[in-house]
């Protein structure tokens, strides 16, 4: 299995780099698991888009859905057209939020031209979701929003987690036990005034013991702000969690084979 960062800003892009996104492959399939603004450029630079096994997202706020649109505009106008509408899984109550975001856009063309060009259905966060040789698994986050985080799994390779947007009263330790790569939101540098209970973000510190009690292999710190300055979030999880700390940036590869560490490039 495969990781590649497609973005790992927080609620809106750093210079250069665009929000949440992440390309998942493996022998036969490839994944896209959030598909936030400033996303779908950096996508193409690593695979065909018109060809993804499927788009999953975590929950429907915008630095995560975004590039949705302009996946559907992507695919709808480019001269070489896709072989079949790409897969698009939400989560519970996500159509509702696309079709509503979506519609003035879709009146602009022919009825149908953009919406033809996905497969949009939600998943059953209570159910595995099997997808080519991968099986995707997902467990409640604590967020502003009803949100999921997820877990990719395949007999080939270690398997991956990915929080999306969680607080740290998730119970998510046992959700991602000995996953070879955790990729964890880490928001805050500092916790706030806000009770821990209402939280909705990590500190770099707290996706830093996530990692350390799942016994996760490496860390992927994700959803950073510029101004806060990129190595301090490694700093403050080095702090708790003594594996390999990445920071996600547009192009981060890192590498899950069955035997083997994972490796980042």
């Amino acid at each position: 299995m495969r990781l590649t960062v497609l973005g790992g800003s927080a609620a809106s892009p750093n210079t250069g780099m665009g929000c949440a996104g992440f390309l998942v492959q493996t022998g036969r399939t490839r994944l896209v698991l959030d598909l936030g603004p400033g996303t779908l450029q950096e996508l193409r630079r690593h695979t065909d888009f018109r060809t993804l096994d499927a788009v999953i997202i975590s929950h429907m706020h915008v630095d995560h859905v975004l590039d949705l649109l302009a996946l559907r505009h992507a695919l709808a106008y480019n001269p070489v057209a896709a072989p079949e509408p790409i897969p698009v899984w939400l989560p519970p109550g996500g159509i509702n939020m696309l079709t509503r975001a979506s519609a003035p856009f879709d009146a602009c063309d022919r009825p149908g031209r953009f919406s033809d060009t996905v497969d949009v259905a939600e998943y059953d966060p209570t159910f595995p979701l099997p997808i080519g040789d991968t099986v995707v698994t997902f467990a409640p986050a604590v967020h502003y929003v009803p949100a999921w985080s997820i877990r990719v799994h395949t007999s080939a390779a270690a398997d991956l987690g990915y929080t999306g947007d969680t607080g740290p009263t998730a119970p998510l330790a046992g959700f991602f036990a000995e996953v070879g790569v955790l990729v964890a939101e880490a928001t805050l540098l500092e916790p706030g005034d806000k009770p821990v209970s209402e939280r909705g973000s990590l500190t770099a510190a707290e996706a830093g013991a996530l990692a350390a009690t799942a016994n996760a292999e490496t860390l992927v710190l994700t959803h950073m702000w510029e101004e806060h300055g990129f190595a301090a979030y490694k700093k403050q999880a080095a702090k708790v969690f003594s594996g390999r700390i990445e920071l996600a940036a547009p192009g981060l590869t890192v590498a899950m084979g069955p035997q083997d560490h994972p490796r980042a490039r």
